[in-house]
């Protein structure tokens, strides 16, 4: 085995580059015949669009179309993603001047897969900087490409397995680096590292961990001139980086003061997602479960490579408590510690900043990177332990035979490698990993099926109903895309794109895995519904619910959406309808990871109906249960055509509340229904759903408050008209629950990012005052009475009207010794206190009463009134006797 040692110092010339490094070439080759042998076989994903979007915005700002050229991104957030990649993928489509969607995509599909192959080299050419072994090369760069999911996704992913094939390029750059110890390589390194960052914001776990490699180094100078080495070299880095990243991310030329903000979204990233993990649907926003990454990685990732990676782990840890003072140096044992690190510290740095990882571990792929050169450690310490060339032999083999397990599953189940389990848990079948763990994510192994379906029915119009499985038709050639369309017709094959156990009634367009199949389309067209037409003649005999782009009318647990003289051209985007059931624990799986709705239609479930005269309606079916609103909307890649929303069972409230005066009138009416508030506006416009109310709710006992209101001395809430409400016609309805201690008083509206749109302030519950205390002549009179109760004043008028009830009222306390006075009140002689009726009192009816408690230490006089933005309106001042 010594035969095949190597030493390198470094890069071999072109001379000797056959000679030496014909492995290498073989292996290449034949990752380069495949890849063009198949690279036609997948999809594309939903986000590719999205990434072609970024590329082209770099460029466009590179000529000169400024801030303008970002204004073709979907969404702001997508001008954070660096085009590093993006930018050069979309170079070479314009040099080529391809035009075809298909020759877009499957060009794309070509480049990506070849920066995946070198990441593939750079992991060779790592391997063989660190132990000078050709085999032991060839192995580790064989075992990071043949990772069953990452090949798959390096055709159709610019930015998960990119960003894996560059970590692994940047790691490459890492040790070269601290092995040669020079300005040059350290700057190279920035470059690699910068680089990287562009790619994903999470590269920055590497960027500090060469500072904190080159802190350790520092530590351990053994001179004055090798701490002046370390300090340039690292400063150096850290700036050729940041500049490097600076410099490859379009929207920092535009504006450089979004740099945090570009590192705080690609952090927490702001996507929404559910993920499906174990039979169970959770929101991915709300965090992962710990074991989320690790499981996903144990399931997916080929046996040899967990085994290998399993002893390396071991060898890490016994040869550090065997030689402790090789960790904290520039030792090979230090960088196998760092590779181990770069695995633990993302996968607790997602955990705790909460970021948004989903549709299994695709954003993480990276990790395989530090992972797959843990298993050639692994590997090389097994051979290396075993001392004997004929047991080395046999290891090798054992190794060549788990990679030759893996090239035979991924041929058998190709193209779905995406959906790549190993022997771990497929031995329960495919339906069965279906029932447990997300499948088919981006619709990218549908490719086949389309292709399937078209030569079944020459001739015939295909539907492609679900937004994935259309972006699909990019890939497809001029002829075949003109049989595609998004509104569905009689007679067409209408082809849903959903995971499903349903039984298709004709032929089953199936996805075959492991032996089984998975049953995810049917051709067929939409469900039936018996007698349609006349379904929405009585329909539309009614009033409307809701009139928008289409009329919305109701039919018991139907929902009729229906247009007149309409076309293919009006009807373009697709369709979403999220139901808001009136209880929400009758939500279970998929739908409670949304929160409060179910999304009970989505494209493959519209059932539409076209008659002669060209009028189309869509047909939605209810769930079982009771639904409070419905939100329906249809959109297209770049906008929202139209959405409404309206309620389907109007919130309970006496009628006999609503036939009385309103407690408090402004844009909105808001009256008293036992322990709830209602607010009623008729007629209600669009605009008025769209509210956001505010309510200050003030006890009778401030005690009552959570412990973080008691300073305030009053509970704010917020929400918005959908929370609480629903629109029934022309009216909306929103019921509020009050808390469940006393309420004094209520202050409430509507609220912008500016403030109160509107507010009106009422009593809730009147204080108690001892009627015998008001019999009583008042201690003063202005415009309010004032009298004495206790260890109280109350203040009383009769006839209160809302501007009264609205001004603040002031209190100033005189003590008879100043020294009862808090410290920080002393130098004035007198207690302060500004406060609105609505915080000791209300209004009921035509009265006002407010009731505020007195200081616990005696009292001389009282000066107390009421002021507003003009001044003081009224003021009395008394004697307060015991």
């Amino acid at each position: 085995m010594e035969a095949l040692a190597l030493p390198v110092r470094g890069f071999p010339t072109a001379r000797r580059l056959v000679t030496a490094h014909w492995g290498l070439l073989i292996v290449c080759a034949g990752f380069l015949l495949a890849g063009a042998l198949v690279f036609d076989d997948y999809g594309i994903s939903w986000d590719a669009p999205i990434q072609r979007g970024i590329g082209n915005a770099a460029l466009d700002y590179l000529a000169g179309e400024g801030e303008r050229a970002f204004n073709q991104l979907r969404g702001p957030a997508d001008e954070y993603y660096g085009a590093v990649l993006e930018a050069p993928l979309v170079l070479v489509e314009r040099l080529l001047g391809l035009e075809d969607s298909r020759d877009v995509y499957l060009s794309r599909h070509l480049l990506t897969h070849l920066f995946f192959l070198a990441g593939g080299v750079f992991c060779y050419l790592l391997v063989l900087r660190m132990f000078g072994n050709r085999l032991l090369a060839l192995a580790a760069m064989v075992l990071f490409l043949l990772h069953p999911r990452l090949y798959a996704h390096s055709f159709f992913n610019s930015k998960d397995v990119p960003f894996a094939a560059m970590f692994m390029v940047a790691l490459y750059l890492t040790h070269r680096a601290f092995r040669r110890d020079t300005l040059a390589a350290f700057l190279l390194c920035g470059v690699g590292v910068g680089l990287l960052v562009n790619l994903r914001v999470m590269g920055i776990v590497l960027f500090f961990a060469v500072l904190a490699l080159r802190g350790l180094d520092l530590l351990f100078a053994g001179s004055a001139k090798e701490r002046k080495g370390v300090l340039l070299t690292g400063g150096a880095f850290a700036l050729t980086a940041a500049l490097t990243y600076h410099a490859s991310l379009p929207v920092l030329w535009a504006d450089p003061g979004q740099f945090l903000d570009v590192l705080r979204a690609g952090a927490t990233h702001p996507h929404t997602a559910t993920n499906f993990f174990r039979g169970e649907w959770f929101y991915s926003r709300g965090g992962l479960p710990f074991e989320y990454i690790p499981v996903w990685i144990g399931i997916s990732t080929p046996p040899i490579v967990l085994l290998c990676a399993m002893i390396g782990v071991i060898g890490l840890v016994w040869r550090g408590a065997r030689r402790p003072w090789h960790v904290w140096r520039a030792t090979p044992l230090r960088f196998g510690i760092l590779l181990a690190l770069l695995i633990v510290v993302p996968v607790i740095a997602v955990l705790v900043v909460r970021s948004t990882v989903y549709d299994q571990w695709r954003q993480v792929y990276f990790l395989y990177t530090p992972f797959a050169l843990l298993a050639l450690l692994g590997l090389r310490w097994v051979l290396e332990f075993s001392g004997n060339w004929r047991i080395q032999s046999g290891i090798y083999v054992l190794a060549l035979a788990g990679i030759a397990v893996t090239i035979v599953s991924m041929t058998r189940i190709h193209p779905l490698q995406s959906d790549y389990f190993n022997s771990l848990v497929n031995r329960n079948g495919a339906e069965w990993l279906a029932s447990q763990y997300q499948m088919n994510i981006w619709n990218s192994s549908d490719m086949k099926l389309i292709r399937e379906v078209l030569e079944d029915h020459p001739g015939q119009e295909l539907i492609l109903s679900n937004e994935g499985i259309i972006t699909q038709a990019l890939l497809l050639s001029e002829g075949e895309r003109k049989r595609i369309s998004r509104i569905s017709r009689k007679g067409t094959i209408f082809f849903r794109g959903i995971l499903t156990d349903h039984p298709p009634s004709q032929k089953k367009y199936v996805h075959r895995i492991y032996g089984s199949t998975i049953p995810l389309h049917t051709d067929v067209k939409p469900p039936e519904i018996d007698n349609p037409e006349s379904i929405i003649d009585r329909a539309v005999s009614t009033n409307p619910v809701f009139r928008s782009t289409a009329t919305i009318y109701r039919h018991g647990k139907m929902f009729i959406f229906l247009r007149e003289d309409c076309s293919p051209e009006d009807i373009r985007g697709f369709f979403s309808v999220n139901v808001y059931p009136v209880d929400v624990t009758v939500l279970s799986g998929r739908e409670k990871a949304h929160g409060d709705y179910e999304p009970i239609l989505v494209n493959p479930y519209w059932r539409d109906v076209v008659d002669d005269s060209g009028r189309c309606a869509w047909i939605v079916i209810l769930p079982p249960y009771p639904v409070a609103s419905v939100y329906a909307n249809q959109y297209t890649d770049t906008e929202t055509l139209w959405g409404v929303r309206f309620g389907v069972t109007l919130p309970e409230v006496d009628p006999a509340v609503l036939a009385s005066a309103p407690i408090a009138s402004s844009t909105f009416d808001v009256y008293r229904d036992g322990d709830s508030l209602v607010y009623v506006k008729d007629p209600c416009a669009d605009d008025d759903m769209e509210a956001v109310f505010g309510m200050n709710v003030y006890p009778l006992d401030p005690v009552d408050l959570p412990a973080d209101r008691k300073r305030d001395r009053f509970n704010a809430l917020t929400f918005r008209f959908w929370d609480n409400g629903v629109r029934v016609g022309d009216r909306c309805v929103v019921v509020v629950p009050l808390p469940d201690y006393p309420v004094a008083g209520v202050q409430t509206g509507q609220q912008d990012y500016e403030g109160w749109i509107w507010d009106v302030n009422f009593g809730v519950m009147p204080p108690q005052v001892d009627m015998a205390v008001l019999a009583r002549e008042p201690l003063a009179r202005s415009d309010f009475a004032v009298y004495r109760d206790g260890d109280a004043l109350v203040y009383v008028k009769d006839g209160c009207t809302e501007e009264d009830a609205g001004a603040a009222f002031f209190l100033h306390v005189y003590p008879i010794d100043p020294s009862d006075l808090p410290a920080d009140r002393r130098q004035y002689g007198f207690d302060n206190r500004d406060f609105f009726l609505w915080q000791y009192g209300g209004r009921a009816g035509e009265r006002c009463v407010a009731v505020v408690a007195l200081p616990d230490y005696p009292i001389a006089s009282v000066v107390t009134g009421q002021y507003d933005e003009t001044g003081q309106l009224w003021v009395v001042e008394f004697a307060l006797p015991e």
